[in-house]
């Protein structure tokens, strides 16, 4: 893919038109769709990859992240991202991230952290984790063993790996490697835990961290297939989410008979609290298939379990008797739970067990791991008057496991002996009672082309697109087969109305694109195109007279003989593309999506492409499509064609061997490279340790009750941004806060709305009812109905998923109850994604829905969340105003598609308070510290209500001033949209200006003037300043706002740093430096 550059010089005109790739630049095959997306944006149902989902757990909950990642594996780039954009885990800071060298040794580094004589204390039960490749297990396997033997008295561990490896003596290049990790887990005493799909990736990597607590645990994970797989999760757990549900879990696990349990109990029990706090259904062990069955397998891994309970399930609909035990958590191997799932009919066992390599598969006298654990399991098991028999069915690492070689296994074990476990099932009769996939209700699309194509991205883009229907669950997985050309790239799409889960490459395309007629002699295509699908055949410059000519026989026999309607795709036809080539990646997804979805395409490229580009520019390529894109005739003579020559059988598939193509052109290596080794010997020291005080979490909260002292707005009534400064009075509250500390506001619904409510409900106002404490659930409370309302009960909040399940079993009408339960099913997950994002539906609108579904208020109080405080950063001193506290807030405001006004419920709350009006409040620590010294520098960047924390950090030095104490130069920027309306304190800033506390004021209101000023502009245009105060005079740097322009401030926070080495003559990395600032508490984010 190629970037269009603008037109640079003379004046603002039209501008020129760019290609749709232009805002979609493929960062990462294992980001969704190759995109970055922050971490605050993962939640609810979204498109993901199963890496990301990890990625995103491991963050949130660790004190520090020690990574093993292969080059290209990147199976930590989104980490690396927050970490450095100064995301927040669930524990208040952002995650300290180390990038490690795999080699001898490693995961060293982990263990001097967790038992250096620096280690805060604090963190001691916060987990460590680790994200590595299965490849690195034989690096880490000297520090997992001291780890193992000193587990009672270190921090929780947990280690995401990814069961990939390179293997150069095999064909296949990447291989899964499972047997690394069971060999490791069964010889170090490690937990094992597996996911069986990218649905429930992030439960597992949950789980996984949960059982840290009792023993070290791997989590494993397919790492080519699967983890890279962009697909639709429903229910994705936010960062918040996560935290609360890992506290509440470990709580309940935590009693005091804890230490009286045996491994295998405790694991038990962790499972059990696991699915109750979650609502799932989670096995140690998952029976699939026939009640009574004769045969069954036993299978573990992701692509295995994956496969494995959809075939099972296929062949028992056509009346085979067979069965699929997936085996979830393999260590520790609980016995009496496998027992339990396997059915006592069962006559043959099968385990589907990995071995390192077809040495080992032919070699009789070696057994896999699984197979030990079954054998020994069955043999001694008194619940059979005759145990089953158990086979070992071996297969090595390079096994590719489809639908149809499962089923083979299956119909072996039936017959045994010698089952072969790459028998492949081929006739179209046996296809068919193996096909998991209904061809009615998913479409299946195929990409083939030149990893240097400029369309090589088209897929990504397309895959996003179809992604807009909210109706749609699209799965996107791309391979690189680097052998191959210089490189060949395949991607796979499907398309369905329901959830989709195949974890292999697509069988039946509907449409193949391909984009260089030279693959066509590399790979049989053709044979992977369902009878009577689409070809899309790029051939520049070809006409119909040449194409039989173009066509080998064999091609042409075949696309008659299977009836595969072939357009050939012409980008020099188009005018728009001769003009600009550029501009041919947008025509093959035009083109693509005009056969593919043509109604779609008909009916306006404002409603369903919107990744970038020109509706102009796409517009012009729509109608260039007649010419550029063009059904040829298939004449039935080419049935009768005969192959100019026998042809090898070729491969329908590619041999993944890469996640990305290679570098054509060699690059330099970094000079970072060079000095791998100094960033290693700092994490041994106490500088490089992120031991910096933070919230525990699992605190009660102190609670006050303060009341109105000022409530004003800061914005024009006329303007759309309500931004007022409210001021409470503390005096008598016995309230003490810090500079930076956030204000927690306890707030309450609108009584207007919760009148409304009881009176259509029905609800006795002054009636005493029990509800949970918003602070603390376990505490139960007497309130009336009416009180209950207004503070506890969520009522005007969104609801989850579960509710409209909750709900459904109250109510009497079957057309409701159908509709409530496939609301809070899998089969609604479109209308609820569209009921909570659009219409932002709240729990009273739905109990207005369903009347018939009427539960009690005492039901309504269990099945409706109770309301949370939300905090804001304290805009003032205390030492300035000891007897107030003072808050900067924007009211949340929006209409919904009824043309009702909606609002965040506390900001509105705020914005309402009286003068004199008493409210309960609570203080919540902050990473937003001054310096030790007053003498320190300040740098500050606000932007919009980020300002508060900076109001009180000035107001402190204003006040130390006063105090004849010498403080550092204080340097403030703000950014907003408007000066006349957004200006906020700003005559107060002026006046600390002119007293001599504020050195510098750095204002950038972005919509003032026909070029956009931002924050970062500001600071730019002061490099000098912040070079004297940031780096001369040991300064501090804060921001404090939105996420967005953190990339950019940092970037001219390094720009400061390499200037100033420049000058003295010092070599610098400016990237090192600044997280060498953050471990010092001189880079600090807070940022929403």
């Amino acid at each position: 893919m190629h970037l269009q550059m603008p037109d640079s010089s003379g004046p603002a005109g039209p501008e020129k038109p760019q290609p749709i790739e232009d805002n979609f630049l493929k960062s990462s095959q294992s980001l969704p769709f190759g995109q970055h997306l922050s971490l605050a944006s993962i939640s609810g149902p979204t498109y993901l990859t199963a890496q990301i989902l990890i990625q995103q757990v491991a963050y949130v909950l660790s004190d520090k992240l020690f990574t093993y990642s292969p080059g290209t594996f990147d199976l930590d780039v989104a980490v690396k991202k927050w970490s450095s954009d100064g995301a927040l885990n669930g524990h208040g800071y952002p995650t300290g991230v180390s990038s490690m060298q795999i080699r001898t040794g490693a995961a060293s580094i982990a263990l001097g952290y967790m038992f250096s004589n620096d280690f805060d204390l604090k963190k001691r039960y916060i987990p460590q984790s680790i994200l590595a490749s299965s490849s690195s297990l034989r690096h880490l396997r000297d520090a997992f063993d001291q780890l193992s033997l000193l587990y009672s008295v270190a921090s929780p561990l947990v280690a995401h790996v990814a069961a990939v490896d390179y293997d150069g003596a095999s064909s296949s290049g990447l291989v899964t490697d499972y047997a690394s990790a069971l060999d490791l887990a069964e010889d170090l005493g490690f937990g094992l835990v597996s996911s069986f799909s990218p649905y429930e990736s992030q439960h597992m990597s949950l789980f996984s961290t949960l059982m840290a607590s009792i023993l070290p645990t791997i989590h494993i994970y397919d790492g080519i297939q699967v983890g890279m797989q962009t697909t639709r999760v429903i229910d994705v757990l936010d960062s918040c989410g996560l935290k609360n549900t890992y506290k509440a879990i470990l709580n309940e696990i935590s009693g005091p008979d804890k230490k009286r349990r045996n491994l295998e109990a405790q694991v038990s029990q962790l499972l059990a609290a696991f699915n109750g706090e979650l609502g799932t259904d989670y096995g140690l062990f998952q029976y699939h298939g026939h009640k009574t069955p004769d045969s069954v397998l036993v299978v573990f891994g992701t692509v295995e379990s994956s496969i494995a309970s959809q075939v099972a399930s296929a062949l028992v609909k056509d009346g085979t008797k067979v069965g699929v035990v997936t085996v979830r958590v393999y260590r520790p191997f609980v016995e009496e739970d496998f027992l339990r799932v396997l059915p006592r009919s069962v006559q043959a066992l099968g385990v589907l067990g990995q071995v390192p390599n077809q040495t080992a598969v032919s070699e009789r006298a070696c057994h896999s791991s699984l197979y030990a654990d079954v054998l020994a399991t069955v043999t001694f098991a008194d619940v059979w008057p005759s145990p089953p028999s158990v086979t070992d069915i071996k297969y090595s690492r390079d096994q590719s496991w489809t639908p149809q070689s499962i089923a083979a296994v299956f119909h072996q074990l039936a017959r045994k002996p010698g089952i072969q476990p790459n028998r492949q099932i081929d006739t179209p009769e046996e296809q068919a009672r193996v096909r998991i996939l209904d061809p009615s209700t998913v479409q299946q699309y195929t990409f083939w082309d030149l990893d240097d194509s400029g369309s090589v991205n088209a897929p990504n883009v397309v895959g996003q697109v179809l992604a807009r229907d909210s109706g749609n669950n699209i799965t996107v997985k791309a391979g690189h087969d680097n052998l191959v050309q210089g490189g060949v790239v395949r991607t796979d799409i499907r398309d369905s109305k329901r959830t989709v889960e195949a974890a292999y490459s697509i069988e039946e395309a509907d449409i193949s694109y391909v984009g260089a007629d030279s693959l066509l002699s590399k790979f049989d295509i053709l044979g992977g195109i369902k009878t009577g699908g689409t070809l899309i055949l790029r051939l520049p410059g070809t006409k119909d007279a040449d194409l039989e000519k173009k066509l080998p026989g064999h091609l042409r026999k075949r696309l008659s003989t299977k009836n595969i309607q072939l357009y050939v795709l012409d980008p020099q036809a188009s005018d728009a593309v001769a003009e600009n080539g550029e501009l041919e990646a947008c025509l093959v997804q035009l083109g693509f999506l005009h056969l593919a979805r043509n109604g779609l395409f008909a009916s306006g490229f404002e409603k369903w492409l919107g990744i970038g580009g020109d509706i102009g520019t796409l517009e012009c390529l729509a109608k260039d499509l007649d010419k550029a894109l063009r059904r040829a005739d298939v004449p039935e003579t080419w049935a009768t064609a005969e192959a100019e020559a026998e042809l090898p059988s070729l491969p329908r598939d590619i041999t993944v061997n890469s996640f990305t193509g290679y570098e054509k052109v060699e690059p330099e290596p970094p000079s970072l490279l060079r000095t791998w080794q100094t960033a290693a010997k700092g994490l041994a020291f106490k500088e490089a340790y992120d031991t910096k005080p933070a919230l525990r979490p699992d605190l009660s909260v102190k609670t006050y009750t303060a009341y109105v002292k000022e409530n004003r707005r800061l914005t024009p009534n006329e303007y759309d941004r309500n931004i007022f400064h409210i001021e409470f009075d503390i005096s008598e509250s016995g309230l003490k806060y810090d500079i930076g500390e956030a204000l927690g506001i306890h707030g309450e619904n609108d009584p207007g709305e919760v009148q409304e409510f009881i009176k259509f409900y029905g609800l006795e106002p002054e009636e005493v009812v029990e509800v949970p404490s918003r602070e603390d659930p376990m505490v139960l409370e007497n309130r009336t109905v009416y009180q209950a309302l207004m503070q506890n009960v969520d009522i005007f909040g969104r609801p989850p998923k579960r509710f409209y399940e909750a709900l459904s079993e109250f109510a009497d009408d079957e057309n409701e109850k159908k509709e409530l339960r496939t609301l809070g099913g899998g089969e609604g997950a479109n209308e609820f994604k569209r009921r909570a994002e659009v219409d932002t539906i709240t729990y009273a609108d739905i109990l207005l829905e369903f009347p018939s579904a009427h539960p009690s208020f005492h039901d309504i109080v269990r099945i409706v969340n109770p309301m949370k405080r939300r905090e804001y950063s304290i805009a003032s001193s205390q030492k300035v105003t000891p007897k107030s506290v003072a808050l900067l807030v924007v009211v949340v405001s929006w209409v919904d598609p009824k043309g009702r006004d909606r609002f965040g419920q506390v900001t509105r709350y705020l914005n309402k308070l009286k003068l004199g009006a008493p409210i309960t409040v609570s203080v919540k620590p902050s990473v937003m510290k001054l310096p030790p010294k007053a003498t320190q520098p300040l740098i500050m960047a606000g932007l919009g209500t980020g300002l508060a924390p900076f109001r009180a950090f000035v107001q402190y030095r204003a006040w130390q001033k006063s105090q004849g104490i010498d403080i550092g130069s204080v340097l403030l920027y703000m950014g907003s949209r408007h000066q006349r309306e957004e200006y906020l304190y700003g005559e107060e800033w002026e006046a600390y200006q002119d007293a001599g506390v504020i050195t510098l004021l750095g204002r950038a209101f972005s919509r003032d003037q026909p070029q956009k000023i931002y924050i970062q502009d500001r600071m730019r245009q002061t490099l000098n300043d912040i070079i004297q105060a940031y780096i001369k005079d040991d300064g501090a740097f804060y921001l404090c706002g939105p996420t967005w322009p953190v990339q950019d401030v940092t970037e001219v926070l390094q720009e400061a740093i390499a200037r100033d080495a420049q000058i003295v003559g010092r070599k610098v990395d400016s990237r090192k430096e600044i997280d060498k600032l953050k471990e010092a508490l001189r880079y600090v984010l807070e940022v929403y």
